[in-house]
């Protein structure tokens, strides 16, 4: 598979493989939305009884992958719901930018509504 290096073109090759399969029956919002999650928690079972440290040394493969299941099911999820991805996310760091200006929010954890 040759390199993907834009969101357009990853979508294109995860529609195209989908597509190949006839899966876009399976894939409704809700289910896309499930499954997004159900990779989160791989993820996240990565790390389980683990410092962050040992994890990355012990399953970086293992981690690897889930992270790219997190983002087809994300793009697949996207393109379902004709949601523009770079568009969103450029609205939501400004949005982000608001609720934490730099000088309240560098080197604090705090939420935004405790600035």
């Amino acid at each position: 598979m040759t390199n993907h290096n834009d969101l357009a073109e990853l979508t294109t090759a995860v529609v195209e493989f989908r597509d190949a399969r006839n899966w876009k029956q399976f894939h409704n919002a809700k289910d896309l939305a499930i499954s997004l999650n159900l990779e989160a928690a791989e993820l996240l079972e990565c790390f389980q009884w683990k410092t962050s440290e040992e994890a990355i040394a012990e399953q970086r493969a293992a981690i690897e992958d889930e992270i790219a299941d997190v983002l087809l099911y994300l793009l697949l999820l996207a393109e379902h719901l004709d949601i523009d991805l770079p568009a969103v996310v450029c609205a939501k760091i400004a949005k982000n930018n608001e609720k934490y200006p730099v000088d309240k929010a560098r080197d604090n954890r705090a939420k935004y509504t405790e600035l």
